[in-house]
């Protein structure tokens, strides 16, 4: 099966749940909390992290990130989330690509559905449901640390590998996994 490019979907969100827009102005200013922030322990083998109260039930976690760290590539499943680099650099890479949500373990994706990014401290971005991504601390020497926000709290989130234009997804967590 092959992915082409995505436009933006209609939020199909109640008006009293949190946007990926109100989350992403929630990251920014919990992020501009440097006492907070300062609090977070580092550990240089591998990222800590401090979940937080978010806005309107949302969940929403202080991450630190040692250097040469990352998630790999993965989703959020049904929730809206949004990130914002406190202190550090990050790199984000997505598809621009609506994928389908269940059913397949295997997709080609077309040439045109990578993007990059990189969020030095102070950036950030909102996404929407299913976006596929990856997020990475690509320096050798400085920690970075970031706060995410996500509505629904997270119900799962789907794991892939990546070779080239295939996508294989690896495995499904929940929360009870990550708690």
């Amino acid at each position: 099966m092959s992915v082409a490019p995505s436009s933006s979907a209609p939020s199909t969100a109640r008006s009293s749940a949190p946007t990926a827009a109100e989350l992403l102005d929630f990251v920014r200013r919990t992020a501009a909390d440097s006492e907070l922030v300062a609090s977070l322990p580092l550990d240089p083998e591998g990222r800590t992290w401090v979940r937080l109260q978010g806005p309107g039930g949302s969940e929403a976690w202080l991450i630190g990130w040692p250097p040469g760290t990352g998630t790999g590539w993965h989703d959020h499943a049904e929730s809206v989330g949004a990130f914002l680099t406190a202190t550090g650099t990050l790199k984000e890479n997505s598809l621009a690509a609506r994928l389908p949500t269940d059913g397949w373990k295997t997709l080609e994706l077309s040439d045109d559905v990578d993007r990059e990014r990189k969020l030095t401290a102070g950036e950030g971005r909102a996404f929407g449901r299913n976006h596929v991504h990856e997020v990475l601390n690509e320096s050798t020497t400085e920690h970075a640390v970031s706060v995410h926000a996500y509505y629904p709290p997270l119900p799962r989130i789907r794991r892939y590998s990546r070779t080239g234009d295939v996508l294989r997804l690896e495995s499904v967590e929940r929360p009870e996994d990550w708690q």
